[in-house]
């Protein structure tokens, strides 16, 4: 059951609401001290202000040029905190040196390189291994090519393993067309990416 409603005078409403910029703990105390209102709780004089709509103005943002109330204070030293935060000097555990190298999820091995990460502006960046050792040895890789595993093996990076094809001949080696150039047995390969290139050729053939 609710309590009995609380009413205002006309005075009290008109101080309360030009004390409304006041934090509501503060106001509400001098309220009671002035109107001699001890039946006002703090919840009930909160309530009064958002029914009116009598906002404080606060909106607990940091505005632009404003000075944080921390700035130019030590933090309370914290013995826990102090074991996991960073030394000057120190370098975060994942930020690996140039030339590391890494084994994907796809089953390729990555190595950082010294060329600018184009999604984070980065100066180095992970790519795969044997497109960066094939590229050395032949050039940029053209727009629509990529590169296979000629034993299949995605991590034999050598150069040599490596042939480059249109990038549309993939699905042609792949499970869509029953082939499984991957698993297929040594002597058997050659005779599928061979085919391959001979279906992909006709198809382009026939767009021209």
């Amino acid at each position: 059951m609710k309590g009995n409603r609380i009413e205002y005078c006309k005075d009290e409403l008109t101080w309360i609401e030009a004390q409304k910029t006041t934090p509501r703990r503060q106001a509400h105390a001098e309220f009671v001290r002035r109107f001699n209102r001890p039946d006002v709780s703090l919840t009930n004089f909160t309530a009064l202000c958002k029914r009116k709509g009598w906002k404080t103005g606060r909106t607990g943002q940091f505005k632009k040029g404003q000075t944080s109330w921390s700035k130019g204070k030590k933090r309370p030293f914290n013995a826990n905190s102090a074991r996991t935060q960073f030394k000057k000097g120190d370098a975060p555990a994942n930020r690996l040196p140039l030339w590391s190298e890494r084994h994907n999820e796809d089953g390729y091995f990555e190595i950082k390189v010294p060329q600018r990460n184009p999604h984070s502006g980065h100066s180095t960046r992970f790519i795969h291994k044997h497109r960066y050792l094939w590229e050395l040895e032949n050039g940029p890789l053209p727009t629509g090519m990529c590169l296979k595993a000629l034993d299949g093996d995605k991590t034999n990076t050598d150069p040599s393993n490596w042939k480059m094809i249109p990038r549309a001949l993939l699905p042609r080696l792949n499970g869509r067309f029953g082939r499984d150039y991957e698993n297929a047995a040594p002597e058997v390969k050659p005779l599928i990416l061979a085919t391959a290139q001979l279906e992909h050729a006709a198809r382009e053939a026939k767009k021209r």
